[in-house]
């Protein structure tokens, strides 16, 4: 690992860390040839990366990455989640597009290095941490579609804050069943490029038009909007929590799980989240909760919230970690509200489903208890 270091004074962050628009003094670079391999990773001054007109990252979107994030933990380590994930992650992302293969634990090592350079930037405000985010692009500068044979691998930082402006408030999401972000067969299970450019204009149309502030999609299953099949947001994967059984029967079932926790399956079409898996794992523990990884219809979570069934649904992903959701909108305009936090019940009487993770999550990530999900870099 060769290191350039960039001659600087005091690091004074912002007061106002608007996510990923803050970068730190540093970048990691490492590039790949088909004829040499790969070269020395270096850490160098951030700055402008150099690329060839015809590069084909620029023209068939050959470019891959991930989302990772750093803590400043409760004992003044600074702290990294699951990072094992994400790098194998980035791998199979790589793979999928043909650009170069690395070391996971080789990239892990020089990350770690990086943050340990620029750990000034790693904020100390209650809510905030370190994002990460590695990409992978094709820089052959050769116009044809053909496996590259020069591939760049960077790193940068950005201290932030929350993702959504309105923090952990609940925000608004809408139900698309017109626009499609991944298809069975396609590359839905990829964090490449090419998955989020199109769900820009489709999350624009949502704001203006139902002042909702992401996207879910849904994939048809035939020409009725009832029958498709939930998939996740342009940046979140999707929980639902539903009561297992009505009021008037919910006598009769002592000892089952009275709550079931529903996200989509990973058929090819869901990316396999770091969050997701890690909700699922915790909640998996609790045994009040039937976790199930299954398909979910339009139809059966219209029916479920006119039944009084459906309690919650939150998002979950890297950017966010946990974010709630206080209403649902369909494509014909309907409404589905979702009660106040709380509601879900469960081991803490006084937080739902969301929160309850939410905190466990935070307690990990944060250092506040021993768990081998929180890796120090320092």
């Amino acid at each position: 690992l060769v290191v350039q270091k960039k001659t600087v004074s005091h690091v004074q962050l912002p007061e106002e860390l608007p996510f990923g628009k803050v970068f730190t003094d540093h970048m990691l670079v490492a590039e790949h040839t088909a004829e040499h391999g790969w070269g020395k990773p270096r850490i160098l001054p951030f700055g402008p990366l150099h690329l060839h007109p015809a590069a084909q990252v620029l023209h068939y979107g050959m470019c891959c990455f991930e989302g990772m994030k750093a803590y400043l933990g409760h004992d003044g380590r600074g702290r990294l989640f699951r990072p094992d994930m994400n790098f194998a992650r980035l791998r199979r992302s790589a793979a999928r597009i043909q650009l170069a293969d690395f070391d996971t634990q080789e990239l892990e090592e020089c990350v770690k290095a990086l943050l340990r350079l620029d750990r000034a930037w790693l904020p100390e405000r209650a809510g905030h941490c370190m994002y990460i985010r590695p990409f992978m692009f094709s820089s052959d500068g050769a116009l044809g579609v053909s496996p590259s044979k020069a591939t760049t691998l960077s790193v940068i930082l950005s201290p932030v804050g929350p993702y959504f402006k309105s923090g952990v408030d609940a925000v608004r999401l809408f139900l698309d069943t017109s626009n499609v972000r991944a298809w069975p067969g396609g590359v839905g299970q990829f964090k490449i490029g090419g998955n989020y450019a199109p769900t820009v204009a489709p999350q624009s149309a949502a704001k203006q038009r139902h002042d909702c502030s992401q996207v879910v999609y849904a994939l048809p299953q035939g020409p009725d909007p009832n029958d498709a099949l939930i998939s996740e947001c342009g940046a979140m994967n999707m929980v639902f929590v539903f009561r297992r059984f009505s009021a008037s029967h919910a006598g009769g079932q002592a000892g089952w799980p009275g709550i079931e926790v529903v996200t989509p399956p990973l058929d090819g079409t869901i990316l396999p989240g770091v969050t997701r898996d890690s909700i699922l794992q915790l909640l998996k523990g609790r045994p009040d909760v039937l976790v199930s990884e299954r398909p979910l219809t339009v139809g059966q979570l219209v029916e479920a919230h006119e039944a009084g069934l459906l309690l919650e649904v939150f998002g979950c992903g890297t950017a966010c970690v946990v974010q709630p959701v206080s209403c649902v909108v369909t494509g014909d305009g309907k409404e589905l509200a979702l009660p106040a936090a709380g509601a879900g019940g469960g081991a803490d009487a006084s937080a739902s489903v969301a929160e309850w993770v939410r905190q466990r999550l935070l307690h990990i990530q944060y250092g506040r208890v021993e768990h081998p999900w929180s890796v120090p870099f320092e």
